[in-house]
């Protein structure tokens, strides 16, 4: 009678978490949890998850740095013209004065205040000397990108910039994508758009024109880095495959880290001009200026935990799996029974967890796959160690009918069910014959604690 009152319970908490996770399509796998209780031949036990936690605004987390230091407006003062109207010159930036201060936060702040915050540099009073700028933003952890890289800018959008990517802490640095109104002239590359990649040229390096152009429009201020599309190339244009891109980023390692990164850094190289000659009698018309950087993703857990936290200034994995370090990177001490190994998204939806399991229990016998040692009766394979069986059956391979332990077997009385036959495929009973005689023989090598 607990048994069943359990299994009620345990329907209805499934029935409730899946009612409040119905926004997110079934075919996702969402891998929000990383273990769950459920029932089997040796009773309550265990069932582990690929997980990951969800993805946040991770410019909260981050630091930022300016090269060289003294780029920002302000110290000492100075007055800016608009590049529209170089006759409208009442834009001030004072360091010393907090309402006409122009800090490096300001990218990161609240949008949406009027007037609106923004970072400003120094204006192009050095010219023809170019006006090079680097924005270093770093997590000090590795992340994963989940949405596009937005930068909105307040001035017109730079003539020529670079977008980086760190994978090691900022020691070095790989092109992400390269923006100019002339890429040829710019960079010497061929301009192309991202609805020009495919699958299997999606991780090359490209020059864009599309967020250049413009220097005034009200809708001309910002400049992507577009993630969404690049995933649409495998997960379809509304995203509603993810299971195939899940797929991709499981098997192909450099399309997994191609999203992954530890820094970001803005190389602003030539600001806006107007399409025009440079008006070396009124430079303070040219500077950059950025009211806010939107950068969306997630801890890099290696599918090994569902939470990241941030405390004193640093991300840290809240590591499941018998799993340690900041990205869950490695086995706890006493869980090293077998190598270390990143979880896996596949197969659709929990994936698979990839546990690292106690030092004592000596290696784990495959018991069952997807091959030749196949569970039988709709029984599935879990992790290689054991099948889940069907309420009706049991065993190592779900290949006995539950019934004929009971009074009268299968064709009893008290059964409830019509005789059974079992399974008689030749293939079937020399499997189970060999794995039965290899199960012997590895238990006759290993103390009995095992």
């Amino acid at each position: 009678m607990r048994f069943h009152f359990a299994l009620t319970l345990q329907a209805l908490w499934t029935g409730v978490c899946q009612a409040g996770m119905q926004h997110y399509p079934a075919a996702w796998g969402h891998y929000d949890v990383c273990k769950s209780q459920i029932y089997s031949d040796e009773g309550l036990t265990w069932d582990y998850m690929a997980c990951q936690p969800e993805a946040a605004d991770m410019t909260q987390f981050l630091k930022v740095t300016l090269d060289p230091p003294n780029i920002t407006c302000g110290d000492p003062p100075e007055t800016y013209c608009a590049l529209e109207n170089p006759y409208m010159c009442n834009n001030e930036c004072d360091a010393t004065t907090e309402e006409l201060a122009h800090p490096p936060e300001l990218m990161f702040d609240i949008e949406g205040r009027n007037p609106t915050t923004f970072w400003q540099s120094t204006s192009w009073k050095k010219y023809p000397k170019a006006l090079l700028v680097n924005i270093t933003l770093s997590w000090n952890k590795t992340i994963e990108l989940t949405d596009d890289i937005v930068l909105t800018f307040e001035s017109g959008r730079p003539e020529q910039m670079v977008l980086e990517k760190s994978l090691d802490y900022g020691r070095t640095w790989q092109p992400y994508q390269f923006y100019a109104t002339d890429c040829l002239d710019a960079f010497t590359m061929e301009s192309k758009t991202v609805q020009d990649l495919t699958q299997h040229t999606l991780l090359d390096i490209i020059c864009t024109e599309d967020y250049s152009r413009g220097y005034v429009w009200k809708y001309d201020k910002t400049v992507r880095f577009e993630i969404k599309d690049r995933f649409a190339l495998f997960a379809g244009p509304r995203l509603h495959n993810m299971a195939s891109l899940y797929g991709q980023l499981d098997t192909t390692k450099n399309l997994r880290d191609f999203f992954t990164i530890t820094d970001l850094r803005i190389r602003l190289l030539r600001p806006a001009t107007g399409a025009t000659t440079v008006d070396e009698n009124n430079l303070s018309r040219y500077f950059y200026a950025i009211s806010d950087i939107k950068v969306q993703g997630r801890c890099k857990c290696n599918l090994h935990a569902n939470s990241c936290v941030y405390d004193k200034e640093k991300l840290s994995c809240e590591c499941e799996h018998n799993t340690t370090g900041p990205d869950c990177g490695r086995c706890k001490k006493n869980y090293q029974g077998r190598a270390w190994s990143t979880g896996s998204y596949l197969p659709i939806p929990k994936g698979t967890a990839n546990i690292c399991i106690p030092n004592n229990i000596g290696p784990v016998t495959r018991v069952c796959d997807n091959e030749l040692l196949r569970c039988q009766n709709g029984g599935v394979c879990v992790n290689n160690v054991r099948c889940s069986c069907p309420s009706d059956y049991s065993g190592l391979l779900c290949e006995k009918p539950r019934c004929e332990s009971e009074l009268g077997g299968c064709g009893g009385p008290n059964s409830g069910q019509a005789p059974l036959t079992p399974p008689s495929s030749p293939r079937l009973l020399l499997l189970l014959l060999l794995l039965g005689t290899a199960l012997r023989r590895e238990a006759s090598c290993w103390p009995a604690v095992l």
